[in-house]
């Protein structure tokens, strides 16, 4: 069944020849859950012995099982079968599961490692034609609907070795896994990074920030995959524990503000690295210097890929991102205008000049105030430097004579109140920039990847 010539598993073997006898997995407490050679056993097990045996190749097979120390052992065994990988998110609801697995005419669910395999409905043999995917990435579209993303092992090879690269990480280090495997970050800094450049990590399945950063320090991890939202979390800590051994902080899957980041520098003596990558093409840009304190700043390309403006001209541009690490198109409906031939362009709005590439806000973000183009990406800057104010979401409500109006949704400390904010963005912002209103919240829904939907904030306050 083993897929001839695949990269994802030639690079594996070669990692299990240098490295079977060491530790690759840990748990929490910093025992070793498995050693690279028992990740192989481990895999072989799945491969020959589970429900993965009634599934033919080419069949496509949901993985949900959260940050599960079997993780890479089940992408392994699925390879060797050639059966196609959707990997899920744990916190995902049963109706949005549902969709997704109908929509990627997937054949089979697994949800625990030691429950049998679910069978679709929806599954069945797919005609992938010359480039049959070893793994689906689950993402959406400008509609919400689900897609995904096709990739061959050769892209994931590329992508855990450019982030491997840029970021200086060799096997010498060991990685927190806090992110979700399922998500792209996950998948690339985590699972594949161990597969592909045997870099270890220690495994957390807590979510609590208190939790995750005694885990840290417990497990003497070098290097933290993280989002904005824990290293805030961080900052607010009283009787934080030491990190002697962290040498690496990363953030991804959120914008990081340059005061979290200030904040996070002034408590624990680190900086955190920017990291902009994208579901479509892996890892696109790194902030390997830390110095351009520029909102939305994420540094040069990564090692390998490719980026170009989509206009010429001064402002804010799309851009095309050319890597060997691009997939190869949506899935079930292609759209290759945006994604196809090793080419991504995202809806992404960006700066470039000689230090790196500035994140500016998204294209389809824009609010039209009677037609002048609102970015919200420059209220919510003005907003993040009010004292007391920790988030800020910016979006567009109905209006009857503007087309649009500016709201905001932000987070703050008890002594602040909307007039102040209202008042401090009409000294700093034009006239149709600043917000009509400003809700202030408890907190802002965060997904499990750290992310704020626009989308969700603006339905919830549209009236």
């Amino acid at each position: 069944m083993t897929l001839p010539n695949d990269a994802l598993l030639a690079a594996w073997n070669e990692t299990l020849a240098r490295r079977g006898r060491d530790p690759a997995i840990f748990d929490t407490q910093r025992r070793v859950l498995q050693l690279f050679c028992e990740v192989e056993e481990v895999s072989r097990a799945y491969e020959t012995e589970s429900g993965l045996t009634s599934f033919k190749s080419g069949e496509i097979v949901a993985l949900q099982i959260g940050n599960h120390a079997h993780w890479p052992a089940i992408l392994l065994a699925c390879l060797r079968r050639g059966i196609v990988v959707l990997p899920l998110e744990r916190t995902m609801s049963a109706h949005e599961r549902a969709s997704a697995l109908q929509a990627c005419h997937a054949s089979g669910l697994i949800v625990a490692p030691e429950r049998a395999i679910e069978r679709c409905e929806a599954g069945g043999e797919i005609a992938w034609g010359d480039e049959t995917p070893v793994l689906l990435k689950l993402t959406s579209g400008t509609t919400a609907a689900p897609r995904a993303i096709r990739f061959r092992s050769a892209q994931l090879v590329a992508d855990a070795r450019q982030i491997c690269t840029t970021m200086e990480i060799t096997e010498a280090d060991l990685n927190f896994a806090v992110i979700p495997l399922s998500h792209s970050y996950g998948l690339s800094n985590l699972v594949t990074s161990l597969l592909v450049c045997g870099v270890p990590f220690a495994i957390s399945g807590d979510r609590m920030p208190r939790a995750v950063l005694d885990d840290l320090a417990r497990t003497e991890a070098t290097v933290f995959p993280g989002m904005p939202l824990f290293y805030q979390a961080f900052c607010e800590m009283p009787n934080v524990p030491s990190l002697p051994k962290l040498r690496l902080c990363i953030s991804a899957g959120a914008p990081l503000t340059r005061k979290i980041a200030r904040n996070f520098k002034k408590k624990f003596g680190r900086a955190i690295h920017s990291f902009y990558g994208a579901s479509e093409c892996g890892g696109i840009c790194y902030d390997r210097a830390v110095t351009d304190e520029r909102e939305g700043f994420v540094g040069p390309a990564m090692d390998g890929a490719k980026i170009s403006p989509n206009e010429r001209g001064d402002g804010p541009t799309q851009i095309e991102v050319r890597s060997a690490a691009v997939g190869d198109g949506y899935f079930p409906e292609p759209e290759p205008a945006k994604l196809s031939a090793g080419v991504f362009r995202p809806d992404d709005l960006v700066e470039i000049s000689a230090a790196g590439f500035r994140l500016a806000g998204r294209l389809s973000d824009v609010i039209n105030v009677a037609g002048k183009k609102v970015n919200p990406a420059e209220v919510e800057a003005q907003l993040l430097s009010y004292e007391g104010v920790r988030q800020a979401v910016v979006f567009g409500r109905a209006s009857a004579s503007r087309n649009e109006e500016v709201a905001a949704c932000v987070v703050a400390d008890e002594r602040t109140n909307e007039t102040a904010l209202l008042e401090f963005c009409r000294a700093r912002l034009s006239g149709w920039q600043v917000p009509k209103r400003v809700f202030l919240v408890a907190e802002l829904p965060v997904s499990e990847r750290g992310k704020i939907s626009r989308r969700e904030i603006a339905a919830h306050f549209a009236a």
